[in-house]
């Protein structure tokens, strides 16, 4: 396994296409450590009394409040084709590569199926994956527009 990241000196909180986000200084391997997502362990109840978007649910009882801005990890965004995911030690979370990463990429993983109907679903998706997505479906549509105003020209 490669040596662990320094986040301070590897990674960089810049702006993305969805706000801020985390992207790498040094390339990264498949399967390397990135970050550790960190704040207070509260119970999951509490947690819903919350009006926060950092919370991370570790399990049916805890929650781990990542709203605290010393905590790098809340900066990585969600994508629909992450390069980065979370795993659990314990009640850390962390975050690791699981594909490699290039120096400049924006870090991203998946959210999950709860927090993108709740939150992302409704203004839509930002992330690269969904945009690449809808640039082509515009582009089918205007494609289909011109089809059709030729064929109305020919019919006159």
């Amino acid at each position: 396994m490669p040596a662990k990241l320094s986040p301070s000196r590897h990674l960089r909180i810049s702006r993305s296409k969805a706000g801020l986000g985390l992207f790498a200084r040094v390339a990264i391997k498949k399967g390397q450590f990135i970050v550790r997502y960190s704040g207070r362990k509260i119970r999951s109840e509490a947690a819903d009394e919350l009006d926060t978007r950092y919370l991370f649910e570790v399990n049916a009882r805890w929650t781990i409040d990542g709203s605290n801005r010393r905590n790098r990890a809340r900066y990585i965004n969600h994508s629909c084709r992450p390069n980065a995911e979370a795993y659990f030690v314990k009640h850390a979370i962390k975050i690791r590569a699981i594909k490699n990463i290039k120096p400049g990429d924006e870090i991203t993983y998946h959210y999950g199926r709860d927090y993108f109907d709740s939150f992302i679903k409704a203004v839509g998706c930002k992330c690269r994956a969904c945009a690449k997505k809808r640039a082509e479906i515009r582009s089918q549509r205007s494609r289909r527009r011109a089809r059709s105003a030729r064929r109305a020209k020919r019919a006159r």
